[in-house]
């Protein structure tokens, strides 16, 4: 069985199975519901609306129930192919323009979430040698998973131009850099092995995904069993 931790601006959380979660904008509440009934699709929210500002200023310029692997035997085409479609390439400029922002423009959000993450994260400390993290961004979360050796992080990003900033956050809290591995990919179709990481993280992220329920299923995939999936959000959940 996998296990979900849900934090939703609340420093109290949810521990439940993962089966399946079905968003809907106007609900504030998560649980867990029959895979049967498994239906997701993407939802916006005004939290994030830094980030769509972004997008939309600069847009004018441009021309879970067990699953097979969305990225597996034609693996590198397919996730690619997916990588391609669902985050089209974009100019170096663009890229760059948009990771540099969210470095800067996240700070004071991350100062007053702090404490919320510790909590969160900590339960992942001594448990979780092989962490996922989607939509890994400048990296944030980095110093919460530093100060042991032995975690690997996995930080998946369909911007490539995130890496140079997630690699910055890695050093400046002290996490080796043979510890930290940046993935240029899209939830959506995770280039990992079933089965192969103790933990998923994602905070914030499900906001910008463009099939949830794909990204759910692909999160379910890669957990080993009993794995947990820790999450802030502001994507709610409707109780079926």
């Amino acid at each position: 069985m996998v296990k979900l931790v849900h934090l939703h601006y609340s420093p109290s959380f949810h521990l439940q199975p993962l089966n399946s979660l079905k968003t809907n904008q106007k609900s504030r509440s998560a649980a867990a519901i029959p895979s049967k009934q498994l239906s997701l699709a993407p939802s916006f929210c005004s939290c994030c609306g830094r980030r769509h500002f972004i997008e939309a200023a600069t847009a004018v310029f441009l021309p879970i129930s067990p699953s097979k692997s969305n990225a597996s035997t034609s693996q590198s085409d397919h996730y690619l192919d997916l990588l391609n479609r669902i985050h089209p390439p974009r100019p170096d400029w663009y890229e760059e323009f948009y990771a540099s922002v969210m470095d800067t423009s996240m700070k004071p959000y991350e100062a007053k979430i702090a404490g919320y993450k510790s909590q969160l994260l900590e339960k992942l400390k001594g448990k979780a040698k092989r962490v996922l993290e989607i939509g890994i961004g400048t990296g944030p979360n980095l110093e919460y998973y530093a100060g042991d050796n032995e975690v690997q992080v996995f930080g998946l990003d369909p911007n490539k131009k995130m890496e140079k900033y997630a690699r910055a956050a890695a050093t400046a809290v002290g996490l080796p850099s043979k510890n930290f591995h940046f993935i240029e990919a899209v939830a959506e179709a995770v280039p990992l092995d079933d089965s192969s990481v103790d933990a998923v993280v994602g905070t914030l992220v499900l906001c910008s995904v463009q099939d949830v329920n794909m990204a759910l299923k692909e999160v379910k995939r890669v957990l080993k069993p009993g794995g947990l999936f820790l999450f802030i959000e502001h994507v709610a959940a409707e109780v079926l």
